[in-house]
């Protein structure tokens, strides 16, 4: 009987552990929460609800126990008697930031970091509640982490672990290097029974292995996407691959030198001279659009290797340990005195085309910062530059929200649950002191935020990493 009661509680902990209350929380976490209370009105909003809609005004959403009781004109929604109520005229409100590339290490041009302190702190303290991983360097690290803030042990957005890089011969130490479809399988099914739920192919990965890793993490009810070279976008739209990343950056298939499983030197030349409106680049899309396959989007990271780009912003700075700062403002100067080294800033917007073109044909396309590079995207800081950059790309700032909020929680089967402020979901909210939608730089401007009904002090979070990116 006692074994029977223990086999139901292990059963449910997942679900129990779903709901994160104030009261689960540790001492240490609890100090970063500026609103505990169970039942809380947000009241005189500006809101973007993250499906779409148009902006509204003046509106008032409800919060009891961690979830979306209400939402509607100030006027008419009924606030309850015992409501903690936050008066916010002049403030916005966004759904929850769902990060799908958003990484748990960090790399500049001389270190790369497990960063299990200064990444959730960040990622939460700038609106990201929910993050994809999107390829491990340390994958244990990642799962503990995920452990501990489920457990209410540190502060951090919900975590979606993606198992080791999945790539070919002459991979880096960090990665898994399947050869063979044997391996493929074996290296996905260890990682799986390790608990994680996504795989990430990389460039030097064969097509033999890729359908392997596939056919077992499929078989298992888990996805995979990639950062790819040696196998084209139609090829792994072919193969049975769920998700894309990085735009147009990651694929070769329009390069007249490519060859069968292998990645071109020439790939960057052939972006640049492809045409999206022509036909290879539109049979892509129609391909990926009619096989679901999801795009996402990183325009934060390649910004970086455009020269005299991203603007340089202090708080960037002031986060980061102070060789973290040399190296990154070291990569920047020599991008700038070797523009030929460089991404043109043509290609960039390029990018932003494809990514235009991909939603207008009915695709799904979300987004992430991947704070890799020379390390000038930090955590949660590049989710935030993303909105600019996709609405500098053509996007209305209701369409931003959409693809770094619902349509990233559609990719992970999460919608039901979180991506729009709408009744019944997750209270999972993004208070901005300001009006992002009418001047997208107040994105930055993150006062609250809301995580299954509870809010940290975002400005607390981030003070908490100051100094410390590269180290922690």
């Amino acid at each position: 009987m006692r074994r029977l009661a223990l086999a139901a509680l292990l059963a449910a902990l997942p679900r129990l552990l779903a709901a994160q209350s104030y009261d689960r929380l540790s001492e240490a976490t609890r100090a970063y929460v500026a609103v505990p209370e169970p039942v809380v009105a947000l009241t005189h909003v500006k809101l973007v609800d993250g499906t779409g809609a148009a902006p509204v005004e003046d509106q008032t959403i409800v919060v009891e126990n961690g979830r979306i009781a209400a939402v509607g004109p100030a006027a008419k929604v009924k606030v309850p008697a015992n409501a903690r109520v936050l008066e916010l005229r002049g403030s916005t409100v966004l759904p929850g930031f769902v990060g799908l590339h958003d990484h748990t290490f960090y790399t500049t041009s001389g270190r790369s970091v497990q960063s299990n302190f200064t990444a959730p702190r960040l990622y939460l303290g700038s609106g990201v509640t929910t993050i994809r991983t999107t390829g491990s360097t340390s994958p244990y690290a990642e799962l503990g982490l995920k452990r501990e803030i489920e457990a209410g042990l540190t502060p951090g957005p919900r975590m979606h672990v993606t198992g080791p890089y999945l790539t070919g011969a002459g991979a880096s130490a960090s990665m898994a290097a399947v050869t063979t479809p044997e391996e493929a399988r074996r290296v996905v099914g260890y990682w799986a029974d390790e608990g994680a739920t996504w795989f990430k192919f990389y460039t030097l990965v064969s097509r033999a292995s890729m359908k392997a890793a596939i056919d077992e993490a499929h078989r298992r009810g888990l996805k995979l996407t990639g950062h790819l070279c040696s196998v084209g976008y139609r090829e792994a739209v072919a193969l049975g691959i769920d998700n894309l990343e990085h735009s147009l950056f990651a694929n070769s298939e329009w390069d007249p030198n490519k060859k069968p499983d292998e990645c071109p030197a020439t790939a960057l030349r052939s972006l640049m001279a492809a045409d999206v409106d022509g036909d290879a680049v539109q049979a892509t899309i129609r391909d990926m659009v009619e096989h679901h396959v999801a795009l996402t989007t990183t325009p934060a990271v390649y910004e970086l290797f455009v020269p005299n780009r991203p603007p340089l912003e202090q708080r960037t700075l002031d986060a980061m340990s102070g060789e973290t700062r040399a190296e990154y403002l070291a990569a920047r100067e020599r991008l700038a005195q070797n523009p030929d080294r460089a991404i043109p800033e043509s290609l960039l917007k390029k990018s932003l085309a494809f990514d235009r073109a991909f939603v207008a044909a009915g695709g799904l396309l979300a987004a992430g910062v991947d704070p890799t590079g020379n390390g000038g995207a930090l955590p949660g800081f590049g989710d935030q530059r993303n909105y600019e950059l996709l609405i500098e790309g053509g996007f209305t700032p209701t369409q931003a929200i959409q693809i770094m909020t619902l349509n990233g929680a559609k990719v992970l089967g999460m919608d039901r649950d979180i991506g729009s402020v709408t009744v019944g979901k997750k209270a999972d909210l993004v208070v901005v002191r300001g009006d992002p939608v009418a001047r997208p730089a107040e994105i930055r401007a993150v006062t609250i935020v809301f995580k299954d009904g509870v809010g940290y002090d975002a400005p607390r979070l981030v003070e908490a990493a100051k100094g410390l990116v590269g180290i922690r």
